[in-house]
């Protein structure tokens, strides 16, 4: 219970800080935006022969609404990383911590319900952001992504996986510290996934070793990727199979959404870097 309120008063402190209302503002601008730019992709056969047919709206669609997503998933892990980093570390320097572990909260329940406000923040910022997004999209071009709830499953769990890493950092780095070494380790891993991909166009078993240990040590790019799945049509997905192993290399583009086990996988890994965090401290000095 004392987690729940550790949480709530998390929530509240995000929620109350101006980076949400400019992150607020500016991605109803980007919306805005964005469905200006689908409703014009009608209008892309207007200089040709013949009409733009319902199958090339919807590649198109789908392949200019995965950009969108890719930045909407940046925004949301590169957000998730600067609101968990200073989580712990910032109460710590300020001696807010101490005396709020004074009163009968366990490091445990401390670390939880911070873990558990963050995530609830993600959760409020991106279900409303995407979902509106895509009912856009829907409106003004017809266009509407095979797997909407496995997307959204896939681009938050990959901002859960890289804010359990930073609340991590948290416990033993600063806030600066840990917000950048999480994005640097963010972007090595999806660096990773594209190496793991030519790998497989090429043969090289040790590229694509490399390709499957990143996604194992941080599973960000293995769920992005999913949330790639999540929004190619059937038809793209067909073609790119019967062009063969050429499109691994693709980060914008997945074939197969990830297996059971590496959703599990996933998942047991959220958990054990939470349980480390907790760890971590539990063993440090106030």
């Amino acid at each position: 219970m004392l987690a729940i309120t550790i949480a709530r008063l998390q929530l509240q402190e995000l929620l109350r800080r101006r980076l949400f209302l400019v992150l607020l503002v500016l991605t109803i601008v980007v919306i805005a935006l964005t469905t200006w730019g689908f409703s014009r992709i009608p209008s892309l056969g207007d200089n040709r022969p013949r009409p733009i047919t319902e199958v090339e709206i919807a590649a198109v669609a789908s392949q200019l609404l995965i950009l969108v997503m890719f930045m909407f998933s940046f925004v949301l892990a590169f957000s998730a990383v600067f609101a968990a980093s200073p989580a712990i570390s910032a109460e710590v320097e300020s001696g807010i911590a101490l005396a709020m572990l004074a009163r009968p909260i366990t490091r445990l329940e401390y670390v939880v319900g911070k873990w558990l406000g963050l995530v609830a923040t993600v959760l409020i910022y991106a279900i409303p952001a995407a979902a509106v997004q895509m009912l856009l999209v829907r409106l003004v071009v017809g266009y509407s992504p095979p797997h909407p709830l496995e997307f959204l499953v896939f681009v938050i769990g990959e901002a859960v996986v890289i804010l359990t890493l930073s609340l991590l950092f948290s416990t033993r780095f600063a806030g600066m510290v840990g917000g950048v070494s999480g994005l640097i380790i963010w972007g090595l891993a999806w660096m990773g996934g594209i190496v793991g991909g030519i790998g497989l166009v090429f043969e090289n078993a040790t590229l694509t070793h490399v390709g499957t240990v990143s996604k194992l040590v941080l599973p960000t790019d293995g769920l992005w990727r999913g949330a790639v799945w999540s929004l190619e049509p059937a038809s793209l997905i067909a073609a790119a199979r019967a062009a063969g192993a050429a499109a691994a290399a693709n980060p914008f583009f997945a074939a197969d959404p990830p297996p059971p086990a590496y959703v599990a996988w996933c998942i047991i890994w959220i958990t054990s870097m939470l349980a480390l965090a907790v760890w971590s401290f539990t063993r440090k000095e106030l």
